[in-house]
């Protein structure tokens, strides 16, 4: 399967140096110069443009595959996914739940809520604005999910969802029907070996078992876009994050 990457070097809605390096021939760049205001609408002219470009790639034929600096560009890869008439199942891949809501987060971080935003939880300005509608959330799949904040517990306990906290579960079931959305955010890995993440959570699932779950999903052929959100460069002075990832990344597109 060809792919088309689109590579969105931000956090939220600040530009991440660093990770140029990365830019293969062929990649789309998602660099737009935002305009000044709120940072939801920020985000917002962030994510139309890769909400565009998961929509042409899609209907042109290559599966869509974003990287970016964090969860939220997950908003855009939606927008674009229903854009083009396809209704996906997810599975997250995280060692956070990402599903906190200003009433349960501590600290009222917008990245600790991205998966609250896609299945239509807390505030939807970016979502409304990208005229998502919400999934489902019996189509999600959160898997691992080991740093949980206390009202964030509830609310996945609570949820329909599918939380599958060890993540060799998922190749121990049959996979859901239809295609699949495959999130991966790089602090899932163990972070002794993925150490260059913000926000580590101690344990995780080493490279090995996640390669072999990656290629599980590989060979189901029903993967048909991926996301990434990807380590922090500013951590990774000798490049070892970045190579478990992109190693990662290349057994789950089957490269």
């Amino acid at each position: 399967m060809n792919d088309q990457t689109i590579f969105t070097p931000f956090f939220l809605d600040q530009p991440l140096d660093g990770l140029d390096d990365l830019v293969q021939p062929g990649w789309i760049v998602n660099r737009p110069d935002l305009p000044e205001g709120q940072v939801q609408d920020r985000m917002t002219a962030l994510y139309e443009p890769l909400a565009a470009a998961v929509e042409t790639a899609v209907r042109e034929g290559p599966r869509p595959v974003s990287m970016a600096g964090d969860c939220c560009a997950s908003l855009g890869m939606l927008a674009g996914l229903q854009r083009a008439g396809v209704d996906p199942k997810l599975i997250w891949f995280d060692a956070h739940g990402d599903f906190n809501t200003w009433e349960t987060s501590p600290s009222g971080f917008l990245g600790g809520m991205p998966l609250a935003w896609l299945v239509g939880r807390g505030e939807q300005t970016i979502p409304q604005a990208l005229g998502t509608d919400s999934l489902y959330e019996g189509k999600v799949t959160l898997t691992d999910a080991r740093d949980l904040d206390p009202l964030e517990a509830e609310a996945v306990a609570g949820s329909v969802m599918n939380h599958l906290k060890l993540v060799t579960n998922l190749s121990s079931a049959p996979l859901p029907w239809g295609p699949l959305w495959v999130h991966f955010d790089v602090d899932v890995i163990d972070v002794v070996e993925a150490p260059a993440v913000s926000y580590p959570a101690a344990g995780g699932p080493s490279t090995p078992i996640l390669g072999e779950v990656f290629q599980y999903l590989a060979a189901s052929r029903q993967v048909m876009a991926v996301s990434v959100s990807l380590w922090n460069p500013a951590l990774d002075s000798d490049g070892q994050t970045q190579k478990v990832v992109l190693n990662l990344l290349h057994s789950l597109l089957a490269r």
